[in-house]
């Protein structure tokens, strides 16, 4: 009997995220809805400055044997922090860093005109240090198409609350998500956090993302905040506000 749950394999720093049949909806790069077999998360060499996206994710593909094309995640964190979470119709793989944590502080104060600031040791001119959390997401239900779309708002709800309790921001400047579903399974409607694909991928992304912090962050200390970062962001700035007539 095949195994019922989507394929994950590791080839010298690139991740295939596999199943037949699959939809994938990408906040990558080259994102957007598509079909395909697979899709990738594929970690980049210190000091990564490449535009041609596209191209060096197919070299990667191309140069570990993984000839079908597919949604691409890049990241800065190595694969060997690659952990995967299962539960019910879900597979979820994260890869997980926080070098570059991104803060929205929300206490009330008088609103200002400052520009995001950055951590320290920061320089506004060069790439950023992709820290990055990256997130492969698959149920073996069928859904609709707005079901597939709302399960990227799951994610990254789940993501943020994850972050903010181990370290204090909700996410990175460089996160990533890729949500797929099987075609041929079981049709879903909805994918909300009170559905059976919803609570299973809130736990998911939650347990994985955890997992993977803790084998990067084994042999060092966690970032827990911009200032404790080699980069990062805080959005300070205040937007006006005012009643709807």
């Amino acid at each position: 009997m095949s195994d019922p749950r989507f394929e994950a394999t590791v080839r010298d720093g690139v991740l295939r995220f596999s199943r037949p049949n699959a939809r994938w909806l990408s906040s990558g790069f080259d994102g957007g809805e598509s079909r395909a077999t697979a899709a990738y998360n594929v970690t980049v060499p210190d000091g990564f400055s490449r535009t041609d996206l596209a191209a060096f994710a197919r070299e990667r593909r191309d140069a570990v044997g993984f000839d079908d094309p597919g949604p691409t995640l890049l990241t800065g964190v190595e694969m060997r922090h690659a952990r995967r979470a299962r539960l019910g119709s879900v597979d979820v793989v994260a890869t997980a860093g926080v070098s570059n944590p991104a803060a929205l502080p929300v206490e009330a104060t008088t609103p200002a005109t400052t520009h995001a600031t950055t951590g320290r040791d920061a320089d506004a001119d060069s790439p950023p240090r992709p820290g990055t959390v990256n997130l492969l997401v698959g149920t073996r239900r069928a859904l609709e198409p707005g079901a597939l779309t709302n399960l990227l708002t799951v994610v990254a709800e789940a993501k943020a609350a994850t972050l903010l309790a181990v370290a204090g921001v909700p996410g990175t400047t460089s996160d990533a998500v890729v949500v797929g579903c099987d075609l041929s399974g079981d049709p879903s409607r909805f994918s909300g956090s009170s559905t059976d694909v919803g609570a299973a991928t809130r736990a998911c992304v939650r347990d994985a993302v955890v997992a993977s912090l803790q084998s990067r962050y084994a042999d060092e200390e966690m970032p827990t905040s911009v200032d404790d970062a080699p980069y990062g962001v805080v959005t300070d700035e205040r937007a006006s506000v005012s009643k709807i007539e």
